[in-house]
């Protein structure tokens, strides 16, 4: 059946396509405004309390407490839309699993969908996150140590706790939502939750998801060697969801340019479809901001009578505070745009989503160990992934999903997205793993086995790093002191060598400024006024330095919002560094690495820089590109660098790769080459080439 082809690009329907699902549901239930927990209304508790009662999950709640009692661990497959990641914490707490001194903990793979669950969890129960429901995320810690019993947390962050309670011991049922995912986090928990079962049998463990290879995690789990399956430790239990029927519809031909085309249909949609919001996916964020622009300027040529169009980005470097704004209801006689990447795929629920606009691309992380290069790579979605976002459009009503691509393009993709452990630079994951005790890493018990070329890389790195000594053990109290910080191993150590370059002060401020995204803003009404802004902080040595000039200057001008927006930089990014700086520093300081400031040595600070990334060095080729010291891969400094436009230098070092169309650099410093042998002698073999194979040959 074909779809509306008045607008472009033309879609069709086929008939062969059945619904993501064809549950009736019953009246639909409207959701409550998570974003606003604080006020109670009891009216709006004893609301809450029926829509619990209809959801699908409601009707599963004795069986999953009578299998959490039986079995270790319980798989739960259950619809997008159950209800599990909501109501499963809650009837664990109902039915006495957090009495005495116990807690249940609950994990997201993303740190939105940890404050939003949390929200909505603490608003179900008529009371304040941070109460008796908290959440725990990277720099922001919402919970009562005496007072909170169900804690939402990232997965990393249980992965930190574990550094401290290896057993976990608080806990009595610790559940992995959203597991499909795969993320690196998510597979170590679950590799470390089997060793822990061994040593706790009263702890119980729940893995939940949407779309979730349930056989085999229950295999992972279940420790019973024989085939008498009344002995398995672990059970799968499926769940139907609520979701209405939703269609599916494809292009009729590739679409040349899925930007130019999710903007055609969110306005084709508007022109032509009933009242309904819409949610787009892109891939990033730079795809997130162009098309909300577009979308912007499309909107104001309305004709006059027409609904209003509410668009709004969302994506995981945007602020918290305006990543909630998603989940505001639109005012009257508008439409609201939700244009997000995949952040918004599993785990949060925007209301009111009727219309989903699926590009059938995903950005994801992916580390090659030839070149030594960790980079962002573009990529198809998978058919889980692309599933999931269809799964969006059914929760209100009836909805529509437009994929950007042909059926035949959706049949020719892969199953599901290869596990994060598998593509990724090992370095910080086998840091954590040695501090807990874990000393053969090589035998731990993965998920998924990661190629043994990132295991030798990431043992490289620490060893150079200094974490870990010639026999692979942990360096105390180097290597101790970096797992403890929430940052990558690189940043962690360039942080605790402050101290021996005289500039710790300024390192601090550094390094909490690269944990913000997009610090300098770029209206695209205003480009060349913010490129002239961004001058006013630029230095030939690069982006760091300008990076810490942003800050000084922030606090010089006492946190003014109004100077922020004169001068087009992120006012709540630069908020947020100054809380990340303070968490740093008290680390710092319980390392007991001296706090002294080098009042303007450049030199010092770029060393310091230069001691922890000097794995992330580049000379420039005659060529006119860069190319990796170590490995003599190719890359480009980001358009965004202060270096973009001055003369290249012929040493840098960067802090990570973007891939587009090329191999960018980002947050670029320029370096002296005489500091990487001097900072890092195990790293780098110094001399002419006869001389390196002389070496080399001494060795043998």
């Amino acid at each position: 059946m074909a779809a509306n082809t008045s607008w472009k690009p033309r879609f069709w329907k086929p008939d062969s396509e059945r619904p993501v699902s064809t549950i009736t549901p019953e009246r639909p239930i409207n959701g409550e405004d998570i974003s606003n927990a604080a006020v109670y209304n009891p009216n709006s508790f004893l609301s809450m309390s029926l829509q619990r009662q209809k959801l699908p999950i409601f009707m599963h709640r004795t069986n999953i407490l009578y299998l959490l009692e039986k079995y270790e661990t319980v798989v739960i497959v259950g619809e997008t839309g159950s209800g599990k990641s909501t109501q499963i914490p809650q009837y664990l707490h109902e039915s006495g699993w957090t009495s005495e001194k116990w807690k249940i903990c609950v994990t997201q793979p993303r740190r939105v969908a940890v404050v939003t669950v949390a929200t909505r969890v603490a608003e179900e129960r008529g009371s304040f996150v941070g109460g008796e429901v908290g959440y725990c995320i990277r720099f922001d810690d919402c919970c009562n140590p005496e007072g909170t019993r169900v804690k939402f947390v990232t997965d990393g962050v249980l992965l930190r706790e574990t550094m401290s309670n290896p057993l976990l011991s608080e806990y009595s049922v610790i559940m992995l939502d959203e597991a499909h995912e795969r993320t690196l986090h998510t597979d170590i928990m679950i590799g470390l939750l089997k060793k822990i079962k061994k040593k706790r049998k009263d702890l119980r463990i729940i893995v939940s998801s949407a779309t979730l290879d349930a056989e085999m995690f229950k295999e992972f789990f279940n420790t019973n060697i024989t085939s008498d399956r009344s002995k398995d430790t672990a059970v799968i239990l499926s769940v139907k969801g609520r979701s209405y029927p939703v269609d599916i519809h494809y292009t009729l031909s590739p679409v040349p340019d899925y930007l130019k085309s999710t903007v055609d249909t969110v306005m084709g949609i508007h022109r032509e479809e009933p009242h309904g919001d819409i949610l787009a996916f892109l891939t990033g964020q730079d795809e997130v901001e162009s098309v909300v622009s577009l979308l912007i300027e499309r909107a104001r040529s309305l004709p006059k009578g027409s609904p209003h169009v509410q668009v709004l980005p969302m994506y995981s470097g945007l602020p918290q505070t305006e990543q909630m704004l998603v989940f505001k209801p639109p005012p009257p006689n508008t439409r609201k745009v939700v244009v997000a990447t995949n952040i918004a795929e599993a785990s949060i629920t925007i209301n009111g989503i009727v219309y989903v606009i699926d590009c059938g691309f995903v950005k994801i992380r992916a580390y090659s160990p030839k070149a030594g290069v960790e980079s962002l790579v573009v990529v198809p979605v998978s058919k889980a992934s692309a599933n999931q976002r269809a799964g969006r459009a059914g929760r209100v009503r009836s909805g529509k999903v437009y994929r950007l691509y042909t059926e035949q393009d959706f049949v020719s993709l892969k199953p599901a997205t290869v596990p994060e452990m598998q593509r990724c630079n090992m370095a910080a994951v086998l840091l954590q793993l040695k501090c807990l005790g874990i000393d053969n890493v090589l035998r731990f018990n993965f998920p998924a086995r990661p190629p043994a070329h990132n295991m030798i890389r990431g043992l490289e790195l620490l060893y150079a790093l200094g974490a870990l000594d010639a026999n692979g053990k942990l360096m105390d109290p180097l290597g101790t002191n970096m797992a403890e910080f929430p940052t990558n191993p690189m940043i962690a150590k360039m942080l605790l060598s402050s101290g021996e370059f005289g500039c710790s002060e300024e390192i601090l401020s550094i390094a909490a400024m690269l944990q913000i995204q997009n610090i300098f803003l770029s209206p695209s009404k205003q480009k060349t006024a913010a490129d002239n802004a961004k001058r006013k902080f630029a230095v030939y040595e690069g982006d760091h330095i300008t990076l810490l000039n942003v800050y000084e200057a922030f606090l010089k001008f006492k946190k003014s919002s109004r100077w922020c927006h004169e001068h087009f930089l992120n006012y709540k990014g630069l908020c947020h560094a100054v809380k990340i700086r303070e968490q740093l520093k008290r680390l710092l300081l319980q390392f007991k690495v001296s706090l002294i400031s080098c009042d303007g040595d450049v030199d010092a600070i770029s060393q310091c820089i230069v001691s922890g990334f000097f794995a992330n060095a580049a000379r420039l080729h005659p060529s006119g590109s860069y190319r990796t010291v170590r490995d003599d891969h190719p890359l480009h400094i980001h358009p965004t660098s202060i270096l973009y436009t001055e003369t290249p230098p012929q040493w840098v070092v960067y802090h990570e790769i973007l891939q587009t169309s090329k191999e960018y650099m980002r947050d670029v410093t320029k370096i002296d080459p005489s500091w990487l042998y001097k900072l890092a002698p195990q790293y780098y073999e110094y001399g002419t080439e006869r001389e390196i194979a002389a070496k080399r040959a001494k060795m043998i």
